[in-house]
């Protein structure tokens, strides 16, 4: 049975519910971006609110963080990009005819989805767009990017010689339940992924493995492999819609609209563990240090060991969904739809966590080392058999 947690501090400075957060790369900042139309940058250091972006003419669905600007997207059909030291914006990118309901930033470019059934490349300096991927059928909601250096052998890469330009690639999932790739460089549809009878709300991408999975209102998890298309494997145990995906260490990690999150091994699709407790669908997931932070519809945060399934702490205090969590220096951050950010404390399950992986590690070690003994006596007597039986 878990343990209730209070928040270390409560942050209420948002009008109206928050809708992402996003943590910068060197930890030192957090993006909240929000149904109230504004986005506001805490420092990690003292949790305090260091700015007010402020310009969008709608609500924020989405932002991300860099260590030197922050971007946000809006139901307003456009993209900003702020300065994080003086709140000024520092771009409006426009083009989208409808919510743009996900970006993403790689290099120089800047990626868009958008419910008007398009996603878009831009360069993030000039303020302009460079592609336009059109093909799905219906809004685009999820993104993720790679270049084929990271997945395609040299042979490969010669047949596809009109890339070489550049050779970005833009992966998109869509309520039509399909999963697109695209090169970026020309707006050339690679690969139609097909196989979802479900809108397609989640995906995450291992290319070094050319590894892509999808999570679907199907009920299913589907891998694909990123080259060829092809559909390797279908995890099919959930009992609603898959909200959410994180990859660690070739463990598969799915939220559900069912009130589940299930953990899976790749190589095999074998489901190890299904982590249970909560009361509505999971709408976030993180892993940390062996633990699996989770946030969900009925406002509450958790956290499991991730190797048990054992429930080990419940954090309280929210009164709407938690749309999104990060973590940062054992704090654990829940930003929710009731418009505040909580700050919570979770260095006693870390260091409890720690101490238990320790010992487990022990008793493990001392049992390989029983093992191989064992393996070693019963070698010697397969031997004697053997002898005596003149083999």
């Amino acid at each position: 049975m878990g343990n209730s947690g209070s928040a270390v501090k409560v942050c209420t400075d948002h009008q109206g519910g928050i809708n992402w957060l996003s943590l910068s790369p060197d930890g030192q900042r957090l993006l909240t971006g929000s149904e109230d139309g504004t986005a506001r940058l805490w420092s990690t250091a003292d949790s305090q609110c260091h700015g007010h972006f402020q310009g969008h003419e709608s609500y924020i669905t989405f932002c991300h963080l860099e260590n030197e600007a922050a971007f946000t997207c809006s139901a307003d059909h456009t993209i900003r990009k702020w300065d994080v030291v003086t709140g000024q914006c520092l771009a409006i990118y426009r083009g989208h005819t409808s919510i743009v309901n996900r970006i993403l930033v790689a290099k120089d470019y800047l990626f868009s989805g958008s419910y008007d059934r398009t996603a878009r490349c831009w360069s993030v300096d000039k303020e302009k767009q460079i592609q336009e991927f059109r093909g799905h059928r219906n809004c685009v909601l999820t993104l993720a990017h790679y270049s084929s250096r990271d997945v395609l052998e040299e042979e490969e890469e010669e047949e596809e010689e009109e890339e070489k330009v550049s050779r970005d690639l833009l992966v998109t999932g869509s309520t039509d339940c399909t999963v697109k790739v695209w090169w970026v460089s020309s707006g050339r549809c690679y690969q139609t992924l097909l196989g979802h009878t479900g809108a397609v709300l989640c995906l995450i991408l291992d290319a070094p493995n050319r590894e892509l999975f999808s999570g679907s209102t199907d009920y299913t998890i589907r891998t694909w492999n990123i080259v060829t298309g092809e559909q390797l494997k279908v995890f099919k145990e959930h009992q609603g819609s898959v909200i959410c995906l994180e990859l660690v260490n070739r463990h598969l990690y799915s939220g559900s609209a069912d009130r589940t999150v299930k953990c899976w091994f790749v190589d095999t699709g074998e489901r190890i563990q299904t982590y249970k407790a909560h009361k509505h669908s999971v709408s976030t997931l993180k892993y940390h240090a062996g633990i699996l932070f989770t946030g969900s519809g009925d406002a509450c945060a958790r956290a499991f060991n991730s190797r048990s399934g054992v429930l080990q702490k419940i954090f309280r205090g929210h009164k709407f969904i938690i749309n999104c969590i990060q973590i940062h220096n054992e704090l654990l951050y829940t930003a929710s739809h009731d418009g505040t950010l909580r700050v919570w404390d979770i260095r006693g399950i870390c260091k409890r966590n720690k101490r238990r992986l320790k010992k487990e590690r022990s008793v493990q070690g001392r049992s390989s080392q029983k093992g191989s003994l064992s393996r070693l006596f019963n070698n010697k007597v397969g031997c004697m058999v053997q002898q005596e039986n003149g083999e």
